[in-house]
């Protein structure tokens, strides 16, 4: 049995606490948060559960195996250190930290204290995610030409990342899950239409040595909620829409190939347009296998999907697009 302590009851927190509750093998002793009132509304649903505005009461419970940390990206690396400075296994809501720096110390620390570091990227253990993995690791789509995504929706505005940091992490996160190749380079743009001078609006490019490429589109200022990724490859296509809310993904049987002309000034194309396939996914919450995989790595001591060097490879792109727009919006090179 794994006892945990969870620290942040804002926006995510009630989920991470109603997930983890609902295991079998972990038990929810201790809640933090800075507003009372969060807590009182907690106490409602859960009596069992202490509560707390103190982290040091659970720092200091030796009973608590480990702890989850649902507060802004801003203090994630304060909160991470001490967690583990006090001997406890760590979950970090994403992304992991706000610089490449801030994530390596972390993982080097987990390391020495021999705990187990994770990073709640939470599509990474969706049905629909895992199916596309699948379609794609056994060729169905053949050889992978492209990554587009859409994740827009009206706020909600955030005080310390812009828009990449809070939408395009969830899509950064799933093409680097998908794909094992390195990009060659990085390159964002993107504007804000706020005082804080924090990107509300923002695009994302990556391209890589094979000629596949990978596009972005976030913003906290659309009036519709977008949640879309369309992949390519050179024998099916696949059309990912996680608002749809039974099929969410179609494989299009649908392409394209050059043929080979005498005229070196005439292209011609062969278009392919065939069935549309729904795979029979399970509609599961993403979130509590998120959970389970947490909890096994702490009791069985294995290596959990999202760890922390995946955790550090989102953060190093995201931090390479900041680079990019720091730099005019210029390209910047993966290393």
């Amino acid at each position: 049995m794994v006892k945990i302590g969870v620290v942040g009851y804002g926006y995510w927190g009630p989920n991470l606490v109603r997930n983890f509750f609902s295991l079998p093998n972990c038990i929810v002793k201790t809640v933090v948060d800075l507003k009372t009132d969060r807590l009182s509304e907690l106490k409602k649903l859960y009596p069992s559960i202490k509560t707390t505005t103190k982290m040091e009461e659970v720092l200091l419970d030796s009973e608590i195996d480990a702890v989850v940390v649902a507060t802004p990206v801003s203090t994630h690396f304060k909160l991470g250190k001490k967690v583990l400075k006090a001997g406890k296994h760590l979950l970090l809501e994403k992304p992991m930290t706000t610089s490449l720096s801030e994530a390596s110390k972390l993982i080097k620390l987990a390391k020495k204290r021999k705990k187990i570091l994770m990073v709640d990227h939470t599509f990474l253990y969706t049905d629909a995610v895992q199916k596309i993995k699948e379609l794609i690791e056994d060729g169905e789509i053949g050889k992978l030409l492209y990554f587009d995504s859409t994740r827009t929706n009206l706020g909600l505005f955030q005080s310390d990342v812009n828009v990449l940091w809070d939408l395009a992490v969830h899509d950064i996160s799933i093409l680097l899950f998908l794909i094992k190749e390195k990009p060659l380079s990085v390159q964002a743009s993107g504007v804000s239409h706020t005082k804080n001078k924090l990107e509300n609006i923002a695009f994302l490019m990556m391209k890589y040595p094979s000629g596949f490429i990978a596009h972005f589109n976030s913003s906290w200022s659309s009036p519709v909620k977008i949640r879309l990724i369309l992949i390519g490859g050179s024998k099916k296509m696949i059309v990912y829409n996680d608002v749809e809310p039974t099929e969410k993904i179609k494989v299009y049987e649908s392409g394209f190939k050059f043929i080979n002309s005498k005229d070196p000034s005439r292209v011609r194309i062969d278009y392919r347009i065939g069935d549309i396939n729904i795979p029979k996914i399970d509609l599961k919450e993403g979130l509590s296998s998120m959970a389970k995989d947490f909890i096994s790595a702490i009791m069985y001591d294995k290596k959990p999907i999202s760890n922390a060097q995946f955790g550090l490879e989102v953060v190093k792109i995201l931090s390479l697009a900041q680079e990019s727009l720091k730099k005019g919006e210029k390209p910047v090179f993966y290393k």
